[in-house]
């Protein structure tokens, strides 16, 4: 049994925690938190031990009804790995603790790929991460990308990619994020990070990336051309895309269009807190012809990285080999297959 600490228990932490507790081989030695907030008392309700940060600030916590199990460092003394999941920039600063501790820690995306020296994603690199002490697991649009980058690039091999990140404004439970009336290009330079983030994971392949921000809450949309090495078939690339364990296809018969309506459909179809694991490929929009391959994508920011990060737990203890064997499991501890196959 993997003991996994979740040092962060925010919008990609309390999931993580979630899906680690439902797998069979592992479980939750504990979360912290800076502050008594909401989240905290959700940590209290899912029975997770709850330390803090700063135990000076022990006080607080009891005093709002919180149990306090100890420090971060009492917390990290108890566990097999941790899953580093505070802020972006904040992680690297705890990097001595977990060296001094000698524990093993996985990373965010909002860090830098030089924090771990080494980029996951279980669908491309699993095997490299067998053992590591310290792995990264890049972003939810990188996640995303490498994906379905790699399945077209083992059936028909990737020549180029261009791809255009229209991004979420803020995640939906922010309030000090915008923009409120604006298209931001962020960056205006090209390529935007995320094509030299791919690279961290698919070294091999030719990509360039723009990206953008809008004043939406709900999900990143990609719009994709790939020129591929043999020309490419449209219903190869949709049987792929139906066979691949992270990869959902939104059929034209859903009528779905939009990320507000994709996200209404994940509601309906009682998804934890609505999450989507999978990249959502939306079937209409696949152009196929000669070495030309065209797609629109939707990326469910809060949660297609946390499958990710079980993967990861498993490939660095080594306590499953197989990164096939470890997507299926992950799956089914979370009762979750694509989404095509609910429409």
């Amino acid at each position: 049994m993997i003991r996994v600490a979740v040092n962060g228990y925010g919008t990609i932490g309390k999931r993580v925690a979630d899906a680690v507790a439902a797998q069979k081989d592992m479980k939750i030695v504990g979360v912290s938190k800076t502050r008594p907030n909401a989240e905290a008392f959700v940590a209290k309700q899912r029975g997770f031990p709850l330390y803090i940060a700063d135990i000076s600030k022990k006080a607080a916590f009891e005093k709002a009804g919180l149990s306090v199990a100890g420090s971060v460092e009492d917390m990290l003394k108890n566990c097999d790995v941790v899953v580093d999941a505070t802020p972006g920039d904040v992680g690297k600063t705890n990097k001595p603790l977990y060296e001094k501790l000698k524990v093993k820690a996985l990373w965010q995306g909002g860090e830098d790929h030089e924090v771990a020296g080494f980029s996951f994603n279980s669908d491309c690199n699993y095997k490299d991460a067998i053992g590591k002490q310290f792995v990264r697991v890049v972003s939810c649009n990188t996640t995303g990308l490498c994906r379905i980058i790699n399945t077209v690039d083992r059936e028909f091999g990737v020549a180029h990619v261009h791809a255009i990140m229209v991004r979420r404004g803020s995640d939906p439970g922010e309030i000090k994020k915008g923009p409120i009336d604006a298209t931001v290009l962020d960056p205006v330079t090209v390529p935007s990070h995320h094509g030299p983030d791919v690279l961290s994971v698919l070294p091999h392949i030719s990509i360039t990336t723009m990206a953008m921000i809008v004043p939406t809450t709900m999900m990143h949309m990609h719009a994709i051309r790939i020129t591929t090495k043999k020309p490419v078939s449209r219903d190869r690339v949709i049987e792929l895309i139906n066979k691949h364990p992270r990869l959902g296809l939104i059929k034209k018969t859903a009528g779905i269009k939009s990320t507000a309506e994709l996200k209404e459909f994940a509601m309906d179809l009682n998804r934890q807190r609505s999450d989507l694991y999978e990249n959502c490929i939306f079937e209409d929009s696949i152009y196929a012809q000669g070495n030309e391959l065209c797609f629109f994508q939707a990326i469910h920011q809060e949660a297609d990285v946390v499958v990710e990060n079980v993967d990861a737990i498993r490939a660095m203890t080594g306590i499953e080999k197989d990164g096939k064997k470890s997507v299926a499991a992950t799956n089914a501890a979370l009762k979750f297959t694509p989404i095509q196959n609910y429409h």
